[in-house]
């Protein structure tokens, strides 16, 4: 097949796999654009992207696309290495201003991609992946400004990012006009007009991004992610959600009056919950009450619903204290017996 066995048609590939991901960090920069214009609708669109079969079927295909075109670049370089010793990308017409990114596209590649694991393990494996796995942590995979909130929270992350997308820049800039170049498009008219339009395109999508990282860093370190009251609510929304699916049958109901109720109230509901519920379980496994589900058969299914209920609010309590880990407010109680279950 000429695509994969032929010079021309690998570089066919490159450059049809490299224009998909230049639309797709496109796409990125607009949705990070989101996060700092509308931090909530942000979580909307991560919970959107979430484990759904579109988003999945888009990740695989994206995923699909790195693929390709890191291994077509690595046989494409060692093609040329083979051919003409140290000169990786042979153009009949090499500019100065190009001339560095030219000949380095192979390594730029290699930080772009070290780049890349960093950010999938940041916020892809937390979030869809863990979504896909049943393994979330202490945050929900929708709320993408609490995996802002942790990884800006971090020194090293905006110096990484940036680095990042310093070599994406070089990578992108040469590689928007040199795969119009690759399938033909190589005359005197279009490729200045092709560089110029890279450079500016590629200028504005790396510039937002440079400045994407300096204000999620910024608010990050004010606790922003964290405090913000509408975000708050939008987190305990997210709660109620989690709690709903893990209690089944009786979830629905349980999820809409969590959300009818304010942020404050639920986070000291939920916490006095969680300790009742766990001293009625533990009291079951006292020989007193071992006793008792003895000669009460029919409360088997009640403490398996009451170990499903303390499950759900456990988790629920675990967001809570990561959301308010910096309040140093001391916890809410409700009117009402003390321990009673929620």
């Amino acid at each position: 097949m000429w695509l994969s066995s032929s010079s021309v048609g690998r570089k066919f590939i490159m450059a049809l796999t490299g224009a998909c991901l230049v639309l797709f960090v496109t796409f990125h920069c607009l949705m990070n654009s989101v996060a700092i214009l509308w931090p909530t609708a942000y979580n909307t669109i991560c919970e959107i992207l979430g484990a759904n079969w579109y988003a999945l079927v888009a990740s695989a295909g994206l995923a699909v696309l790195v693929i390709l075109h890191i291994i077509y670049a690595v046989i494409l370089t060692l093609q040329n290495r083979k051919a003409r010793g140290s000169e990786r990308y042979a153009i009949s017409r090499r500019p100065k201003t190009v001339e560095w990114s030219s000949q380095n596209m192979f390594v730029l590649g290699v930080v772009i991609l070290a780049f890349l694991v960093v950010h999938l393990i940041q916020f892809w494996a937390k979030m869809q992946l863990a979504e896909i796995t049943g393994s979330e942590g202490s945050i929900p995979p929708a709320a993408g400004t609490l995996f802002l909130q942790v990884a800006f929270s971090e020194v090293w992350t905006p110096i990484v990012y940036i680095i990042g997308f310093i070599a994406l820049w070089f990578h992108m800039n040469h590689g928007f006009w040199s795969m119009f170049q690759s399938v033909g498009w190589d005359n005197a008219i279009w490729i200045p007009r092709l560089k110029k339009i890279a450079c500016w395109w590629v200028s504005i999508v790396i510039a937002l991004f440079v400045a994407q990282a300096i204000v999620f860093t910024v608010m990050a370190h004010k606790n922003y992610y964290l405090e913000n009251q509408e975000l708050r609510n939008q987190y305990k929304d997210m709660v109620a959600d989690m709690v709903g699916a893990k209690m089944g049958e009786n979830g629905t109901a349980i999820a809409d009056q969590i959300k009818a109720m304010p942020y404050d109230q639920v986070t000291g509901a939920i916490r006095q919950s969680v300790q009742g519920l766990k001293a009625q379980i533990d009291q079951t496994n006292t020989p007193e009450g071992k006793e008792y589900m003895k000669s009460q058969p029919e409360m088997a299914k009640q403490l398996e619903l009451m170990k499903q209920q303390y499950e759900a609010f456990e988790s629920a309590a675990k967001v809570f204290d990561f959301i308010e880990k910096n309040d140093n407010k001391p916890e809410l109680q409700l009117p009402g017996q003390p321990g009673q279950p929620y």
